[in-house]
């Protein structure tokens, strides 16, 4: 797996959780859509900080909360991957 896709999947599971489209994730979060479908679509490798803290507080979670998943903490890039 990518590290592109760690963020991806999370985005994905929590919108899903919430029952929120990325379309009104956009809206919450303040971020713009075309950033938004950038990050989703794997075009933007790593999001700065302050986009995911906006995609975070969205969601009700600190960043810390949103980064702290066990496919992120268990990722290694020895392996290579982007």
């Amino acid at each position: 797996m990518k590290y592109t896709d760690l963020y991806i999947n999370r985005i994905r599971s929590l919108c899903r959780a919430r029952g929120i489209s990325i379309n009104k994730l956009a809206t919450m979060s303040g971020v713009k859509q075309s950033t938004l479908d950038n990050i989703m679509h794997g075009n933007t490798y790593a999001p700065r900080a302050s986009t995911l803290h906006k995609i975070a507080n969205a969601f009700n979670m600190t960043l810390a909360e949103f980064v702290d998943f066990p496919e992120l903490n268990d990722f290694s890039f020895d392996g290579g991957e982007n």
